[in-house]
C-alpha cells in the first residue's frame, strides 16, 4: 500500500450533468490532473487527499482507488489477470470482501458473471497460499472491489468510500420519491447560489434540498455526519490523519441566511423536523405548512428557489399539468426577484409553468432523465410564455 505522501490516481463518480460540478469541488480540495469522463472525474492525489475526497465532497458517489489495468477478452485471461493482483497486500484471511462489477463489452454478457468469476481468482488465490479463503460480505464488506471492463480493457479498484457518499447520515426519514443528496448538492452548486441570498424550496418533502443548502452555507462538510468510510478497514488505515481531518473542519460559519422549506403535507414537514434537528440544523432552516399557493416568500432584492415537484412518476398527481401551473402562477405573482430552478422529467407539465426558462440543464435523478430549468422572475414576467 500507499504512504501517506505518495500520489497516485483516484476516480470519484457521480451522477450524469453533475461532472462539471464535482471537478470544480475536486480543485478546491487541491487535486490534481483533472480529466472529465461519463459521470466520474480522473484526479491525482495521495492518501490525505482521498481521505479528504470522501470527507468533503458534495457531489460525488463514490472515490475509487485503481490498483490494476489489463486487456481480457474471456473469462480465462479475466481470472488469471485478477490473479497477478497479490490480495493479501489489501485484505487478509480475517477480512470480508465484495466485488461490484460494471460491463461495457460484447466479450461479457453479464455483470454478476463478471463478478463471480473475479470473486473465485481471489478465493483461489488465498487457498493457495493459505489454505484457507476470506469471506465474502454483500451487506457490510471490510474491502469493496470494483470491476470496470470497458470493451477489453479491465480496471480494478478498491472503493475507498464503502457505501455510497450519497448517504450523508442525517435522514432519519423519507417521504415518498426522496431526492438524492448528492443530486441535490448538484442541484444547489449549479443554481449559482451566492449563500447569501434567501433559498426557498417550496415543496420540500423530507427537507434534503434545504438540508444541503444549510451544510453549504455553514460550511458543514458532509461526511461529518458519516459513520465510516470504506478506506477505514484497510491495511494501510491512518486514523490519525483522519482525526486530523475531522478535527480541523470541526468549526462551522454562524450565518443568519434565511433558508425555507415549506410542503402541503404536515407529515413531510414532521418528517423534515426530524432530519433537520439530526442534522444539528433546527436553527438555521425555517419550516412552513401549506399548498405553495398560499406561502408568501419574504420579499427581497434576489432570492432563490430551488424545488423538485412530483413528475407524476413515482408520486402519482391526479392533475400533473394543473400543478404544474400553479407553480407557475405562483412563480410570476409571488417571486419577483427571485432566481427559480426547478427539477422535474415530466417534460409535458413543464410546458403548463408558463414561463420561458433562461436555462436548461440535464440531469438524472436515478434512471429519469430530468430537466433543472431556470427561470428569472422579475417585473414582466406574467407576460413571458414558455410555449
Amino acid at each position: 500500500m500507499d504512504s501517506k505522501n505518495d500520489s497516485f490516481k483516484l476516480v470519484a463518480k457521480t451522477f450524469k450533468g453533475l461532472e462539471e460540478v464535482l471537478q470544480n469541488e475536486l480543485a478546491q480540495l487541491g487535486a490534481t490532473d483533472l480529466n472529465i469522463g461519463n459521470r466520474m472525474v480522473e484526479f491525482t492525489g495521495n492518501k490525505e487527499l482521498m481521505y479528504r475526497a470522501n470527507f468533503h465532497l458534495r457531489t460525488a458517489l463514490r472515490v475509487l482507488k485503481p490498483i490494476a489495468e489489463f486487456k481480457v477478452k474471456n473469462e480465462k485471461e479475466l481470472y488469471d489477470s485478477i490473479q497477478t493482483i497479490i490480495w493479501s497486500d489489501y485484505f487478509d484471511l480475517k477480512n470480508t470482501f465484495a466485488v461490484d462489477s460494471v460491463v461495457y463489452s460484447d466479450h461479457f454478457s453479464h455483470s454478476k458473471y463478471v463478478a463471480l468469476k473475479v470473486k473465485d481468482a481471489i478465493v483461489d488465490q488465498f487457498r493457495e497460499k493459505f489454505q484457507k479463503r476470506p469471506y465474502v460480505d454483500t451487506e457490510d464488506a471490510d474491502v469493496n472491489i470494483s470491476i470496470h471492463i470497458s470493451n477489453d480493457i479491465c480496471t480494478v479498484s478498491l472503493d475507498s468510500s464503502g457505501d455510497s457518499l450519497h448517504k450523508r447520515g442525517y435522514r432519519l426519514k423519507t417521504t415518498k420519491a426522496p431526492l438524492n443528496e448528492v443530486l441535490a448538492a448538484g442541484m444547489i452548486l449549479l443554481s449559482g447560489w451566492d449563500k447569501q441570498s434567501v433559498l426557498i424550496d417550496p415543496m420540500c418533502g423530507s427537507g434534503t434540498l434545504i438540508i444541503e443548502a444549510a451544510m453549504i452555507a455553514n460550511n458543514i462538510p458532509p461526511g461529518i455526519y458519516r459513520k465510516k468510510f470504506g478506506f477505514e478497514t484497510w491495511k494501510d488505515f491512518d486514523s490519525d490523519l483522519l482525526e486530523k481531518i475531522y478535527e480541523e473542519d470541526s468549526p462551522e460559519i454562524n450565518t443568519k441566511i434565511e433558508i425555507i422549506g415549506s410542503d402541503i403535507s404536515e407529515i413531510a414537514i414532521r418528517i423534515s423536523k426530524e432530519n433537520i434537528s439530526n442534522a444539528g440544523l433546527k436553527n438555521k432552516i425555517e419550516l412552513n405548512v401549506g399548498p405553495i399557493e398560499n406561502y408568501m416568500p419574504p420579499v427581497v432584492q434576489s432570492g432563490v428557489v430551488i424545488t423538485n415537484p412530483p413528475y407524476d412518476e413515482r408520486i402519482k398527481v391526479s392533475e400533473i399539468n394543473n400543478l404544474y401551473k400553479t407553480l407557475g402562477d405562483s412563480f410570476k405573482n409571488k417571486y419577483k426577484g427571485y432566481e427559480v430552478w426547478l427539477l422535474s422529467s415530466n417534460f409535458e407539465a413543464i410546458k403548463h409553468i408558463g414561463l420561458r426558462p433562461t436555462q436548461k440543464i440535464t440531469l438524472f435523478n436515478g434512471p429519469l432523465e430530468c430537466k433543472f430549468l431556470n427561470y428569472s422572475i422579475y417585473e414582466g414576467s406574467k407576460k413571458s410564455k414558455y410555449n
